[in-house]
């Protein structure tokens, strides 16, 4: 009777180790696919003064991390005033332009309106301007501001905007990883670089986002590139903001990738060994047969 005991504590043990383990996999799954809801874009109004001599452009944006760029092109494509604002905690920025000396053409001016490198933050609006004077009022919006680009998380819980990496599984004896991670930014690609324990740069990739945010990258190790042993530096980067950059450490040893677990993978397996050995430790205490 007592070895039938023992025989159903460990396939008990073995069951509630695979469903720990099952666990800690859904776990790190429901993690890493944590979503977003954050806006992007831009948009500008221009507005003018029946025939007045100035412009007046204000709009909001979805970043304020960097400033708003003016500037202000005649029919002939001459830059005839620039200018740049930076935008406040709610996103907005405006500024006015006086029609000058310069402007000695006649016909639209097109105001382009920039934030970054990002097509996503650039936008253009025309203005008539007929003998330095605008000759009606105007009032032109423009612009692609959107918000709720990625479908909100199972709490509908707020997310920090930027740019994050998974941690890198890997398999034993492996030649390559794969660098995985997500964005709020979808429009501007990330620019990968790998940087070796020395300091040297061995990799630099383009890598484009998906619409849902996530972003992926295959990197195979080998080659004289590759044949200093130590930690090699991922660094991922979208734009200026420290937001969104992130980097990992990726161990090689004689051309090979190390396997390691991420922390997260660590801290959930650490809690379902503890289990096991405290469910072990309890069940063998029950089946001690009493005197």
């Amino acid at each position: 009777m007592l070895g039938g005991n023992r025989m159903n504590f460990k396939r008990s043990t073995t069951s509630m180790a695979i469903a720990l383990m099952a666990l800690s996999l859904v776990s790190m799954t429901s993690i890493q696919q944590e979503a977003f809801a954050q806006p992007q874009g831009i948009s500008i109004t221009a507005t003018t003064e029946k025939a007045g001599n100035s412009i007046t452009v204000t709009g909001t944006t979805a970043s304020d991390y960097t400033d708003v760029t003016f500037s202000v092109w005649s029919p002939n494509q001459n830059l005839v005033a620039a200018w740049q604002d930076t935008p406040d905690n709610d996103g907005n920025f405006g500024t006015t332009f006086t029609i000058g000396s310069n402007w000695t053409e006649d016909g639209y001016y097109t105001i382009v309106v920039k934030q970054g490198t990002s097509s996503t933050y650039e936008v253009k609006v025309g203005v008539e301007v007929t003998n330095g004077m605008t000759l009606r009022s105007t009032s032109v919006t423009e612009g692609n501001l959107v918000t709720d680009i990625f479908t909100p998380n199972e709490n509908n819980a707020a997310t920090d905007a930027g740019l994050f990496l998974d941690p890198v599984i890997i398999e034993n004896g492996s030649t390559m990883f794969e660098v995985t991670g997500m964005t709020d930014r979808v429009s501007q690609d990330i620019t990968l670089k790998v940087t070796a324990p020395n300091g040297n740069v061995i990799k630099v990739d383009q890598i484009s986002p998906r619409l849902d945010g996530n972003f992926a990258a295959e990197i195979t190790v080998g080659g004289s590139l590759w044949k200093q042993d130590g930690l090699y530096t991922v660094t991922v980067r979208q734009f200026d903001d420290p937001k969104y950059t992130a980097s990992t450490e990726v161990d090689i040893l004689d051309g090979v990738v190390v396997p390691e677990f991420g922390t997260i993978a660590a801290m959930i397996l650490a809690v379902a060994i503890i289990s096991i050995i405290a469910i072990s430790a309890k069940s063998r205490l029950s089946i001690i047969p009493r005197y």
